[in-house]
């Protein structure tokens, strides 16, 4: 299966048109039109109705595979490339929103102050891209954020040979509104939670602690954002709870600011891993270490 015709069809999936894939792509229509019906013939199966243009029964199947094929492509181009490359002072650090808490940036800071001619380019993701960004060479390292029991490894693709390293966990807290009622705890049960209003934000996604506890967690409000100080501002103002690492709340909040009880049980952290693929020697691999504590 030609993975140039396997992108194509991708894109013209994820368009829902032929014409914006092509202008995406850089291509004509007619050629990817040509393009579909070359895949199609190869598969002796239509892979997209024509109007509306969306994938068939075939084509939702094969769209299930795509990603991850055209990933492990990239991945594998991209460690090619890693291995004969020149190691270089400008590297592209992704990381998720809460990644980058207050003792990883105090390390990124000494790993500069160690490397005056290191540049480095920050890039915001969710965890998914960023592992992607990493293994398809768009970012030297990556740091990911999760809600884990403690020690357990983040739940991330498979994206052939990268390397992740557990760099800090830390204690999470139910993040609640000054007035409310369990705002005096000492600590908190997600489990006595579940019929609570809750914030869905992609920082805490519901879905993650139905996982963990069951059904429940209703949603109070749905922020489509990453901004902490706006789920802060909004917790605040009394629009849901959410989880969130101790530290992306202040240590002594004002009476506007949001709470943040300890969570007691199930035992869970925040955890941070850093992503990378094969480091020669050089500053990525020097940040790398620095990084790792």
């Amino acid at each position: 299966m030609d993975p140039h015709l396997l992108t194509t069809f991708v894109t013209v999936a994820r368009h829902g048109s032929f014409s914006a894939a092509a202008a995406e792509l850089g291509y004509t229509q007619s050629a990817v039109s040509q393009q579909i019906a070359a895949l199609e013939a190869d598969l002796g199966l239509a892979l997209l109705g024509r109007r509306p243009v969306k994938p068939t029964a075939a084509g939702r199947r094969l769209l299930e595979h795509a990603g991850p094929l055209l990933l492990r492509l990239r991945a594998a181009r991209a460690d090619v490339l890693r291995a004969a490359a020149v190691p270089g002072h400008r590297l592209r650090l992704a990381a998720t929103p809460l990644a980058l808490n207050p003792v990883l940036a105090m390390r990124l800071a000494r790993a500069r102050a160690a490397q005056p001619r290191l540049e480095v380019t920050l890039h915001t993701r969710g965890a998914q891209e960023v592992a992607a960004m990493v293994a398809g060479g768009e970012a030297d390292l990556g740091l990911a954020d999760g809600i884990v029991a403690p020690s357990d490894p983040l739940r991330l693709p498979d994206t052939g040979p990268i390397t992740t390293v557990g760099v800090t966990e830390e204690e999470l807290v139910v993040a609640l509104e000054a007035g409310h009622p369990l705002a005096g705890r000492a600590s908190l049960r997600l489990a006595d939670l579940v019929d609570a209003r809750w914030l869905q934000t992609p920082l805490c996604p519901l879905t993650r602690l139905r996982d963990l506890v069951g059904e429940g967690f209703p949603v109070a409000l749905d922020y489509r954002g990453d901004d902490v100080r706006t789920v802060a501002n909004l917790v605040a103002a009394g629009h849901g709870l959410t989880l969130l690492p101790a530290s992306a709340l202040p240590p002594t909040p004002t009476a506007m600011a949001a709470r943040g009880v300890p969570l007691g049980a199930p035992r869970l952290v925040h955890r941070v891993e850093l992503l990378h693929g094969a480091l020669p020697p050089g500053p990525a691999a020097d940040l790398a270490h620095a990084l790792s504590g």
